[in-house]
């Protein structure tokens, strides 16, 4: 087992890949690669790596469709690779499960400090707060266990939608900033990404509201950022 961690890389471009093996393992992480999205899948399923980076455009079936299938079953960090450049595609990415979005062509420094922050928000575990389970209504938050339920049943979460709701449950009732929020799960290097929030408290929503349009937790401040509300 390597120590920084373990890492699925999946592209077709025979370049890229052995770009990223070969910078990857310079630094000590272990590296599986996959062409396909049905290796790339059947590969997860052998062994969870700590991370995957997934590119969109693969030649057997779209990317999307394999994010859907890692959701699936396991919360494990996904980082997308695309070409594409548009606001849209990002945001369909985050939404749709990943944890980060990286366009090509990218940089090895930032891309490896994407990867290191995804690896650590997979694994992070914060020591027990006084009171472990906090409940609002039909949700029940385990800060320990890092588990949601909802009216009893368990709700599954990213690492990226935990860290955040995690973030928000532990300052209630306070008002946690965007810049904050930003800089504390995804790294300094986000604070203008307003648009990422967006997409996560949505998301959160979804999952956890009985009317996302209506919230009673997970409220907006506009311009300021989020809070969480018992």
């Amino acid at each position: 087992m390597s120590e920084h961690g373990h890492v699925l890389v999946v592209d077709d471009e025979p370049q890229l890949l052995r770009a990223l093996r070969i910078n990857l393992r310079a630094r000590g992480f272990e590296v599986t690669t996959a062409a396909t999205g049905a290796a790339a899948l059947e590969a997860a399923s052998r062994r969870l790596p700590d991370v995957v980076v997934l590119d969109l455009g693969l030649p057997d079936m779209d990317g999307f469709t394999v994010l859907d299938g890692l959701r699936g079953w396991t919360a494990v960090p996904v980082i997308v690779l695309s070409a594409r450049t548009d606001a849209a595609d990002k945001v369909q990415a985050l939404d749709a499960g990943a944890d980060d979005y990286v366009t090509k062509p990218f940089g090895m420094e930032e891309f490896l400090a994407r990867l290191r922050a995804a690896i650590r928000r997979g694994s992070a575990s914060a020591g027990p707060p006084e009171n472990p389970v906090v409940t609002a209504g039909s949700l029940e938050v385990d800060l320990v266990g890092k588990r949601v339920l909802r009216d009893g049943r368990p709700v599954r979460l990213t690492p990226t939608e935990w860290a955040v709701l995690e973030l928000l449950v532990r300052a209630e009732p306070n008002l946690v900033g965007q810049r904050e929020i930003l800089t504390a799960v995804w790294g300094p290097t986000y604070v203008t990404q307003t648009n990422y929030l967006r997409v996560y408290l949505a998301a959160l929503r979804r999952k956890l509201e009985d009317d996302p349009a209506h919230p009673r937790h997970l409220m907006t401040e506009a311009g300021m950022g989020y809070r969480f509300v018992r």
